[in-house]
């Protein structure tokens, strides 16, 4: 049993890092689409997810269309600030996956065009900042929806 975390073309490696480490401390599979704005050999993104990058599974792909492909028939939940429905008025499902843009642009228009019955936001103050940081936001959607299902035996 597990959720799933997608990175479009993430662009700072502190972020990827500090996601690598949710994902290994919650089994949360982690999927990268390219390009990534840093090499995954980069000297900050090793310090940001510790040792722990061994217990990370991880998957890169060329495109988001190859990771829908590869993944037909799993709901898929777009990440954005601007999103219509709030993060916790969803049920989570085994399998589900979050979607998370680039830390400056988000997630293409066009791929949200496709995908907009699944689009969620977490809910802040839009007058003081642009958004959350991507690490954080990353870790509060997995922590939801592990949480409604009970964290799957997670001590």
């Amino acid at each position: 049993m597990s959720f799933h975390i997608v990175l479009y073309q993430p662009e700072i490696p502190y972020n990827t890092g500090n996601i690598a480490r949710t994902c290994a401390a919650t089994q949360t599979p982690l999927h990268i689409i390219r390009p990534m704005g840093f090499s995954t050999d980069d000297r900050m993104l090793k310090r940001a997810g510790c040792d722990y990058w061994h217990s990370v599974e991880i998957h890169y792909y060329d495109s988001m269309d190859e990771l829908l492909a590869k993944y037909a028939g799993h709901r898929f939940f777009f990440v954005e600030t601007r999103a219509p429905r709030v993060y916790t008025e969803v049920q989570y499902q085994d399998g589900d996956f979050f979607v998370f843009g680039k830390e400056t642009t988000g997630i293409p228009p066009e791929i949200l065009e496709q995908h907009k019955d699944t689009w969620v936001r977490i809910p802040m103050s839009m007058e003081h900042v642009r958004s959350l940081n991507l690490s954080n936001t990353a870790a509060i959607m997995v922590y939801e929806a592990l949480r409604q299902v009970s964290f799957f035996g997670l001590e």
